[in-house]
């Protein structure tokens, strides 16, 4: 290790970065890194024990369930819930948030958590990088009284912290509080992170374009004109397509090589795809603390007001100077944005 700080001791040192409960935020990002931990377990194992495939259900967007989302939404809903952190959490594989009562039925925890508990789960029968991905928000409504939905749709520049989990070559998790990116790794022989990628930047240019370019046909024309626009033969282009088809991986690579990252919308998926609040607004807010950006293709994700939990966006994310010029192609066309 190049650093033999661990995420404890880092949380401890830089209790100053975080403007409200340095206790309790230490607590709570103990509690995810334990079921990041456990998961990671299961991840590691998959091969060998029956937990690959489908689970036999669909979420509550229509998609199969596959057994290692249910197994990681239940490791971190009970870790989360057991230790009394949070008043609330939201998953993407949940219809509903979870209200948490603490001792003696109380109300009186400071903090909502929204997560996607296992992303790019339909990658794991192939042994391709998934990950976690969470987003912390300080409660609105009055202490002692039950969260209600409002305290879970809130747009995404009121975040106290966020961050994802990629299991991995190493397993890695990477949050930030407002006050840069820091990236830990897992020591698996002791179980413990240690700061391995401090103050993580995503390089200014890039040459990396994420996207599922089978549904080229589907996509708005501003999409089309900039996928164009990368495959030029200019002098520093064209760029190169790599995607892996998990949100994780394709951000974690493109923030450290620099690169754009975009799910737009299309005729398949007219709202587009990925989840404003578990997927859009914690990625955006790494990216922007990390000296990226991060629009819907016209707005930044972080100022969008969430209308409802699954909510569904467009994004572009990544390299600053692409993803302005991806905006360059996609303001051509004002009549498709998508609000």
């Amino acid at each position: 290790m190049k650093n033999h700080i661990t995420l404890g001791e880092y949380i401890i040192e830089n209790q100053k970065d975080f403007q409200y409960s340095s206790g309790e935020f230490s607590r709570l990002i103990s509690s995810i890194k334990l079921a990041a931990k456990v998961v990671n377990h299961e991840v590691n194992k998959a091969g060998l024990v029956d937990i690959l495939g489908d689970h036999g259900e669909t979420n509550i967007q229509g998609e199969k369930q596959q057994k290692l989302d249910v197994y990681a939404n239940e490791i971190f809903l009970q870790t989360l819930i057991n230790r009394e952190i949070v008043c609330g959490v939201a998953s993407e594989e949940e219809d509903d948030f979870v209200i948490i009562e603490g001792k003696n039925k109380s109300h009186d925890n400071k903090y909502v958590v929204l997560i996607d508990p296992l992303d790019g789960s339909s990658n794991i029968d192939v042994n391709v990088s998934v990950g976690t991905i969470f987003s912390i928000y300080r409660r609105i409504t009055p202490l002692g009284t039950p969260v209600k939905i409002e305290d879970f749709l809130q747009p995404g520049n009121m975040q106290v912290a966020a961050g994802y989990v990629v299991y991995g070559t190493s397993t890695m998790l990477v949050y930030t509080t407002g006050n840069g990116v820091q990236g830990f790794t897992l020591n698996p022989a002791i179980g413990v992170f240690y700061l391995s990628h401090p103050n993580m930047k995503f390089p200014e240019n890039g040459n990396i374009y994420s996207i599922n370019e089978g549904y080229y046909i589907h996509f708005p024309q501003g999409v089309k004109d900039y996928l164009k626009y990368c495959q030029e033969e200019e002098e520093d282009r064209p760029y190169k397509a790599r995607y892996i088809g998990s949100l994780v991986s394709d951000f974690h690579r493109n923030m450290i090589k620099g690169g754009i990252y975009i799910y737009p919308t299309s005729s398949k998926a007219p709202q587009g795809k990925l989840r404003l609040l578990y997927e859009c607004n914690p990625m955006a807010y790494l990216a922007e603390q990390a000296g990226g950006e991060a629009i819907d293709g016209y707005r930044r994700i972080l100022e969008i007001k969430p209308t409802e939990l699954h909510q569904r966006v467009p994004i572009f994310v990544g390299s600053k100077n692409m993803v302005n010029k991806a905006k360059e192609f996609m303001v051509q066309y004002p009549e498709d944005a998508n609000y």
